[in-house]
């Protein structure tokens, strides 16, 4: 995968050890987060100099993700940790309400009955 933050997300809620090729913006760091903090997948090493990627290099990613049964675990975990906090009570759902309240919350502008604008808040 890319490692755009998506997929990534999709990766760890579905379990899945991931090979990484990241290219720009936000891909590098979800990379390393990947590899290193959630150790769930490992990156592709470019090529010094053109940046590309080797059949071999490919392979050898291929490997460690299937076989490593570490890093399969460590996916099942990660898995069951983001069913968790996107169950009723779980920290995604009590943090998106949250979020709505605060913008129910905030100064809001609508025009009532009578067509005139009113200031909530």
């Amino acid at each position: 995968m890319h490692g755009g933050w998506n997929s990534t997300v999709e990766a760890l809620a579905g379990g899945v050890p991931s090979v990484v090729f990241s290219q720009w913006s936000d891909q590098a760091i979800n990379a390393k987060m990947i590899e290193d903090f959630w150790k769930t997948g490992v990156k592709v090493k470019k090529r010094e100099g053109d940046g590309m990627v080797e059949g071999k290099e490919i392979k050898r990613c291929v490997e460690i993700v299937m076989e490593d049964g570490e890093m399969r675990r460590n996916a099942e975990k990660w898995k069951e940790l983001a069913r968790q906090a996107l169950g009723n009570s779980g920290s995604s759902a009590l943090n998106l309400q949250s979020f709505v309240d605060d913008v129910r919350n905030k100064t809001t502008i609508y025009k009532n009955s009578h067509d005139e604008h009113v200031k909530k808040g």
